[in-house]
């Protein structure tokens, strides 16, 4: 928790973010050897970030398969826990393959979000029965809880900076119209509501947008 604390979330990629915490996780989580975080986009899961590639190919392989602990508790907000993969029946397929990839036992915590989950925390061990019920469990759930706080960090991050944009792209749009508007009353000796009427028709007209309209009219005025 200590290390989880110092996690710097201002300023950083959220790739970066998780990486630091994932590292932290396959120390920290008992039992842990290799550790990976899944995230939903839509219902399409990807790993965001692994330390070890036991980690790695073990999500992939849930991936190619269309199931598997993490994407299960990924999806449905449970925790999953494989003991043994010589002796599990569940995910066959998937619990097959994985074997061959030196995984005996694996822990997959969902990540919490607003009453929704978007993604797994996943630890994997090639020893049998490594996660404690008590004592991994609720090490990765401090893990979980703080790789969701870095995901909404960086999701509010990543709105702000969209808003932001979206509103100078807004501003500068009706600066330019401003100005287009100007030389039309100049040009033609009309109000401002005609000048804007002209170019609402000339936008409809060519299929343009009034933004591109108007800087083509001011462009031409100082090429002139």
């Amino acid at each position: 928790m200590r290390d989880l604390s110092r996690v710097v979330l201002a300023d950083r990629s959220l790739e970066e973010t998780l990486g630091e915490i994932t590292v932290i996780a396959a120390r920290g989580v008992p039992g842990a050897e290799s550790v990976s975080t899944t995230l939903l986009r839509g219902d399409k899961p990807f790993t965001a970030a692994h330390s070890g590639e036991m980690a790695l190919a073990a999500d992939e392989l849930q991936y190619e398969e269309g199931y598997g602990p993490c994407m299960d508790a990924g999806r449905g907000g449970v925790v999953l826990r494989i003991d043994d993969t010589h002796t599990e029946q569940r995910w066959p397929s998937y619990v097959a393959r994985v074997r061959e990839q030196g995984v005996r036992s694996s822990l997959s915590v969902p990540l919490p979000y607003q009453g929704t989950v978007i993604g797994a925390l996943n630890v994997y061990s090639s020893r049998p029965e490594a996660f404690l019920p008590d004592e991994s469990l609720r090490t990765a759930r401090e893990v979980a809880e703080a790789i969701a706080v870095a995901v909404v960090n960086a999701t509010a991050h990543h709105r702000l900076s969209e808003q932001s944009r979206n509103l100078q792209i807004a501003m500068e749009s009706r600066a330019v119209i401003e100005q287009a508007k100007g030389v039309l009353m100049a040009q033609r000796g009309v109000d401002g509501d005609a000048a804007f009427e002209i170019l609402r028709d000339a936008s409809q007209r060519y299929n343009r947008k009034l933004r591109e309209i108007a800087v083509g009219i001011v462009a031409s005025t100082r090429a002139g």
